[in-house]
């Protein structure tokens, strides 16, 4: 009981913006000209008040220049006995420092999602920095985003749009390319400027695997998935992501 009246009072708290879902991953900051990638993400959970929410979606991505991967994805998520909402999604990285330049890797993400098949629903926009250093063998990554709704129809009785603080982080030991392996962690804190209560907080952390299988010529399949855990009342219990892309 204690864990879904929490469970709803962050919601109540977070009313008109999204929260993190279950197939979100770590961004990392680095582009590769040229590249292209088909991206398959799965993510399922189950909240504290016992209901389930899965997020799948399959994207084309391009590193158009340098510094700039663009991909375009659809999204569909289902949470409960809700019908299903299908979203098309549009993705855009930017590298803001040379590749070993420095020590460490800058990006910035933006990220934007028009629901396509319920009338009057918000669109959301995320953006933020992104950070990668490396110690020998050793890759640690961190992400802080800012989401926020904007457009659709508004109910007269909808809590006034915010813009959400959320985090990622990642430590991965690069033991070889097939495997690697490490910890990730995801978490929403509520309105940016003004953080919910602790307990009302989304926090997870778990195991995670990687890898990347070179196949002919410049073909590849990139693999990563994670076991999370939740640590607060108000974060699903466990959740699974994973996240398979074909590149060539």
């Amino acid at each position: 009981m204690k864990k879904s009246l929490l469970a709803l009072s962050v919601g109540t708290l977070l009313c008109g913006t999204a929260i993190a879902g279950p197939a979100d991953y770590v961004y990392l900051p680095t582009v590769e000209h040229g590249e292209k990638e088909l991206d398959f993400k799965f993510g399922s959970s189950r909240d504290p008040s016992g209901t389930t929410q899965q997020v799948a979606s399959l994207g084309f991505g391009y590193g158009a220049t340098e510094n700039w991967f663009t991909e375009l994805y659809l999204k569909t998520e289902k949470e409960g006995s809700v019908d299903r909402l299908n979203i098309l999604e549009w993705e855009n990285k930017f590298q803001l420092t040379e590749t070993g330049k420095y020590p460490l890797e800058i990006g910035l993400i933006t990220e934007l999602e028009f629901p396509i098949n319920k009338g009057g629903s918000a669109n959301e926009i995320k953006f933020g920095p992104l950070f990668q250093t490396e110690f020998g063998k050793l890759q640690l990554n961190g992400n802080l985003l800012f989401e926020r709704a904007f457009g659709g129809v508004a109910e007269p009785d909808d809590e006034p749009r915010k813009t959400v603080f959320q985090y990622q982080w990642q430590a991965k030991y690069r033991w070889k390319k097939e495997l690697e392996f490490g910890l990730q962690g995801f978490g929403e804190t509520g309105e940016w400027n003004h953080w919910a209560p602790h307990n009302a907080q989304q926090h997870k952390i778990g195991p995670a695997i990687f890898g990347k299988i070179a196949l002919s010529g410049h073909q590849a399949l990139k693999y990563n998935a994670a076991w999370l855990i939740g640590t607060t009342d108000a974060t699903p219990n466990n959740t699974f992501r994973m996240q398979a892309e074909y590149e060539f």
